[in-house]
């Protein structure tokens, strides 16, 4: 049975309720299957041994999620090649392939949640109203421990870009 939280979000001032598994900043981060623009399977272990960056938003075609994209995208230029920048969406793969080729983003590797819901259950990001993923982003170091975790509290706003990415070099 999966948990259901309310009180951590709102969409334009409305309170939302989160579904799925909360975690928690230095838990082991759950197992997850997404799939790639390609349609291939991506998992948590797909990355081992790297710091993951993993960026969740609504979905791509939308302004914030978009400009949120853009800037991890262009922050992602500055990580190292032991660091993987993920954005996970309930959008097809197809249009995010369709969005990431528009957008001219090369260094985020966009994956799509929508077949399961795996990360959105396991991370307790799915909102139950809308059928969509909550705004947040996470890092995951190395060893598979989430080591910083912002669920943006209206999901209409944008994260806090500078902290997710002292994160990120706290861990290089």
């Amino acid at each position: 049975m999966s948990q259901e939280r309310s009180g951590i979000i709102t969409f334009k001032g409305n309170p939302m309720t989160l579904v799925g598994q909360a975690v928690a900043k230095g838990d082991k981060a759950p197992e997850f299957q997404v799939v790639d623009n390609g349609l291939q399977p991506v998992t948590l272990a797909s990355s081992a041994g790297k710091i993951r960056l993993i960026t969740v938003v609504p979905s791509l075609d939308t302004p914030v999620c978009d400009s949120m994209t853009r800037q991890f995208n262009q922050d992602a230029a500055n990580l190292p090649a032991g660091v993987v920048v993920y954005t996970i969406s309930l959008d097809l793969p197809f249009a995010q392939k369709r969005w990431c080729g528009n957008a001219g983003i090369d260094k985020v590797k966009t994956l799509s949640d929508y077949q399961e819901r795996s990360f959105a259950l396991s991370y307790g990001l799915l909102i139950k109203e809308l059928k969509l993923t909550a705004r947040a982003v996470l890092v995951v170091d190395a060893s598979d421990t989430v080591r910083y975790l912002e669920i943006v509290p209206e999901v209409t706003a944008e994260p806090d870009y500078t902290a997710a990415l002292e994160a990120v070099r706290g861990l290089l």
